[in-house]
């Protein structure tokens, strides 16, 4: 779903930070009819619009901001993390997917977008360009904003975390270089089946069966194979315990 041109608040936009999620931002504004100027790097000229939207390291928003009041009447960040009102802009749109740098001009298409705004209009003007790009708007107020990120970096950040350490266990193992390629289709599948039917019914393996012996060889392998990592087993296995309602069994 996107917005039409004729009933758009805005129709000018200025970019403000040419990395992976400026550049992503720009080709879909740019590509849903809006006029984009930039992205623009550090220290070059943010050019007049009817809004500025910054694409810059959460440290950087305050400095920005100050030098785009200068060039729109509204500015805008693409923070998850960082409150409006500590930020000193106008609203907030934050993409929730992870950019890697090679996306396109339907980069935000389908995904949710965290919106915010210091006032009704503001909020419009975020969730105006969230559907324009073919995004899916939620508002995020500024007191949750911490929790809504956290949860973001849980899913995400640690995710790819939880994988390095997989695939350390397995090579300590002395399992073959590139097993990882045979396990991203069990990753896959599992994502597909959280999102389907939710963490309990997701879960599969040995702690929902109750086997315990095979869970105790497991954390036997991970002692003596990849001793750092046995905390973080310890703890995987207590919040799985946990989730399907089997805490206090043997550690």
């Amino acid at each position: 779903m996107s917005t039409s041109n004729q009933s758009r608040i805005v129709a000018s936009i200025s970019v403000v930070g040419a990395g992976r999620v400026g550049r992503a931002a720009a080709a879909s504004l740019r590509a849903a009819g809006y006029e984009v100027h930039g992205p623009t790097g550090r220290g070059e000229r943010v050019e007049p619009a009817d809004a500025v939207l910054l694409c810059v390291p959460d440290r950087e928003i305050g400095e920005a901001g100050s030098v785009a009041r200068d060039a729109a009447p509204l500015v805008g960040h693409t923070s998850g993390a960082t409150p409006l009102a500590e930020a000193g802009v106008d609203f907030g749109l934050h993409p929730l997917r992870a950019f890697v740098g090679t996306e396109g001009a339907d980069a935000f298409a389908g995904i949710g977008c965290a919106v915010a705004g210091t006032s009704p209009g503001a909020l419009r003007v975020a969730e105006e360009l969230a559907l324009a790009v073919g995004g899916r708007p939620f508002e995020v107020r500024d007191e949750q904003r911490a929790g809504y990120h956290a949860a973001a970096s849980i899913a995400s950040n640690y995710l790819v975390t939880l994988q390095a350490a997989a695939e350390t266990v397995a090579a300590a193992s002395g399992l073959p270089d590139g097993f990882r390629a045979h396990l991203v289709p069990l990753v896959r599948g599992t994502v597909e089946n959280w999102a389907a039917h939710g963490p309990r019914e997701a879960l599969t393996g040995p702690i929902v069966r109750g086997d315990e012996p095979t869970v105790q060889r497991q954390r036997a392998a991970v002692a003596a194979s990849a001793p750092g990592l046995l905390p973080l087993f310890d703890e995987l296995t207590e919040r799985t315990r946990a989730l399907i309602g089997t805490e206090g069994a043997p550690a």
